[in-house]
């Protein structure tokens, strides 16, 4: 064996030359691998006693794709287009060898070998597209050519890997090897050689571009059919385009045109953006001051109280992580009512393809469903999904702490309430932590984890890792009114009120922040919600709003009763602006002695937005998150802020820290205190500093 770089060698098995990466944990293409693989193909040319050379990694997967730590930086050894035509132009066959995940660059780098065999397990994909850019490696000119227009437009566009089986019916692959990789590829080497097969070089075939040719508008129907699920982001327009320049022009400047399109998605914001977040999310798993080594509990089983929505939502996902659920009611019927619900929700996923009849049977089978509380005396973690009452949350963790085991933790969903108090009902308030989940809980990806004054490190790590476990994006947070997510919210709640009552309507409002790219609006997001839920919190805490409380009084609680700030008529969730409410608007205007006005939609957004930026600064200065991008990485997954803009710190920095500071000064002037600009802000804007690195 001879080492070529630190990363990759190279030797000979049977007559066949074995490039070999080793760069772990995922074998990027880093400088290293990219020179070694260039240099193995030279080698391997020169090197009489071989026939054919396999690309081979070593590890746990094939090349999982471009080292994401190189973006921006300046360009090191070969460019990977240079080792993908310096693979296409060997003189003796090139077969790839995969395992694992062949993604990105690594697909595309075996895109460039004559021949690629994979074992059953492996997936291969280009999901740049999640990084707000598009395969820049050829992967837009080559794939086409391999599996045909659509496929590709859809795995690119997509992002999502396809499986082993997948990719040898759709011809990406020419076959599936049982058993061991390494011995099954050079065996397939051999046989290309003893066949006689020609070197297959993807980018002189052009048959599989021709029905796309014949039909010009596959471009534009494509896109129109995933509009909705592509709305504001341009990473997947630029995909398409360079797909389209696949069939329409020759290869050496198809990929000229790729070029230029990723490298427009390059230097745009949204990809800056999107890459900011990759490293965000994982960053948000690790807690500062909880070590990496910290022992785990052992969890193999779960309680859950409460089997209403959010109950149940909750249960679902340990059921489908295999991890066995006791859920508890108050009543046979509420308890029978809630299973059903739960395998209703089952049911229609099995309907929909997305889940085997088995695999359903398997997770109802996992659930025990009880009135009594007693039966949770020996899981190893309950969470309590009751109704937001302190006193009787307090209630029920006291009892709890008498009935399970020692060690088992107690943890609450509550998505606002002080849980120092509700740890200090029990005798073992370290083992009591926040787990708060978002709805409809067996979707939604954020879990947003609260740590009390008490909380011990184990309990922390635990919970970070179970997140995890059952498919869940963690961020841990202190405690404090609403956390991190809806304490923002609630800020931009109040704007978005006083908004309505200076002049502009609920569907001006929504129309902005739907535009900016949120799934909705905050009107839109009350109908769907019900306003009889904000409409209760107020009258326990004696709270009035002249608006929103007239609404209520109508009965006019959203989308279940048919109308709210907005009329849905039929029965639909289409909202059609009312009369009615413009009505209860301009009257609460008057009767505060309140003249209203013409609103810009700048001023909306900022109003809007630039408060709950405001807000993050005050959480990040108390110590309440512990990292902006953490902030960030709660409201993309718990709130659909949209990705391709970072989440609010970081759209804060795209915007520059000192127009927003110099904004909120001029509203606090005109709009008062609740604009002041927080001392963070103040001090990051005097020193230069943006979020990105807080």
């Amino acid at each position: 064996m001879t080492a070529i770089t630190d990363m990759v060698s190279y030797e000979t098995e049977n007559g066949v030359g074995i490039i070999k990466i080793d760069n772990p944990p995922v074998n990027a293409l880093s400088a290293g691998v990219r020179e070694g693989i260039k240099s193995g193909i030279e080698m391997a040319g020169q090197d009489d006693s071989v026939s054919a050379v396999v690309i081979w990694c070593e590890g746990r997967t094939f090349i999982a794709g471009a080292d994401i730590t190189e973006f921006g930086k300046p360009p090191k050894g070969p460019a990977l287009n240079e080792v993908i035509a310096s693979i296409e132009m060997s003189s003796k066959p090139v077969v790839a060898a995969i395992h694992g995940t062949a993604l990105g660059g690594g697909l595309e780098t075996a895109l460039g070998a004559h021949y690629r065999v994979a074992n059953a397990g492996a997936k291969l994909g280009l999901p740049e597209v999640k990084l707000g850019i598009l395969p820049g490696a050829g992967g837009t000119q080559r794939l086409p050519r391999v599996v045909g227009v659509p496929m590709a437009l859809e795995m690119i566009t997509s992002g999502v890997p396809i499986s082993a089986a997948k990719a040898l019916e759709v011809g990406l692959i020419s076959e599936v090897v049982e058993g061991d990789l390494k011995a099954g590829a050079i065996a397939f080497a051999k046989k290309v050689v003893a066949e006689g097969r020609p070197l297959v070089k993807i980018s002189d075939q052009t048959e599989m571009l021709q029905s796309a040719k014949d039909n010009p508008g596959i471009f534009e129907e494509f896109q129109k059919s995933i509009a909705r699920k592509i709305r504001g982001f341009q990473a997947p327009v630029n995909c398409i385009k360079a797909v389209q320049a696949a069939v329409e022009l020759p290869f050496p400047e198809g990929l000229k045109r790729e070029r230029e399109l990723f490298m427009e998605l390059m230097q745009g914001e949204q990809s800056k953006s999107q890459r900011y977040f990759f490293f965000a999310e994982r960053q948000a798993a690790k807690i500062p001051d909880v070590p990496k080594d910290t022992p785990l509990i052992d969890i193999n089983t779960c309680g859950i109280v409460g089997a209403g929505t959010m109950g149940g939502g909750i249960a679902m996902n340990f059921l489908q992580a295999g991890i066995p659920v006791t859920i508890v009611e108050t009543t046979q019927e509420a308890l029978d009512r809630g299973i059903e619900i739960i395998r209703k929700n089952y049911a229609a996923t099995v309907s929909k393809g997305r889940m085997k009849q088995e695999a359903m049977d398997k997770c109802m089978s996992l659930l025990t469903g009880t009135t009594n509380l007693e039966d949770l005396k020996d899981v190893d973690i309950v969470i309590e999904a009751i109704f937001e009452n302190m006193d009787v949350k307090k209630e029920l963790f006291a009892k709890l702490d008498g009935i399970c085991k020692d060690g088992a933790i107690l943890a609450t969903n509550t998505s606002t309430l002080d849980i120092d108090e509700i740890g200090e009902a029990t005798k073992r308030p370290e083992y009591v932590i926040g787990l708060h989940f978002f709805s409809p809980a067996n979707v939604m990806k954020l879990l947003e984890e609260v740590r009390t004054k008490k909380t011990n490190k184990s309990v922390m790590a635990t919970c970070m890792a179970l997140a995890k476990r059952i498919g869940k994006v963690p961020a841990m947070v202190g405690v404090c009114e609403g956390f991190v997510g809806n304490r923002i919210l609630h800020r931009r709640a109040e704007q978005a009120t006083a908004l309505l009552m200076e002049g502009a309507l609920p569907q001006d409002v929504d129309r902005v922040l739907f535009d900016f790219g949120l799934p909705m609006g905050p009107f839109a997001m009350s109908d769907l919600a019900g306003n009889d839920v904000g409409w209760r919190i107020r009258q326990g805490k004696g709270v009035k709003s002249p608006i929103a409380d007239a609404i209520c009084e109508l009965g006019r609680f959203g989308q279940k009763t048919g109308s709210g700030y907005y009329l849905y008529k039929d029965g639909g969730r289409t909202p059609t602006p009312d009369p009615v409410v413009e009505e209860i608007i301009v009257k609460a205007s008057k009767e505060a002695g309140i003249e209203r006005r013409s609103i810009s939609d700048e001023e909306i957004l900022e109003r809007c937005i630039y408060p709950m930026i405001n807000e993050g600064c005050k959480i990040l200065e108390e110590g309440i998150a512990s990292r902006a991008s953490d902030i960030d990485v709660i409201w993309v997954y718990g709130y659909g802020w949209p990705i391709y803009r970072g989440g609010p710190m970081r759209y804060a920095d795209a915007v520059g820290l000192e127009k927003v500071y110099n904004t909120l000064l001029k509203y606090q002037e005109s709009h008062g205190d609740f604009f002041k600009p927080s001392a963070l802000l103040e001090k990051m804007v005097k020193e230069g500093q943006t979020f990105t690195n807080v």
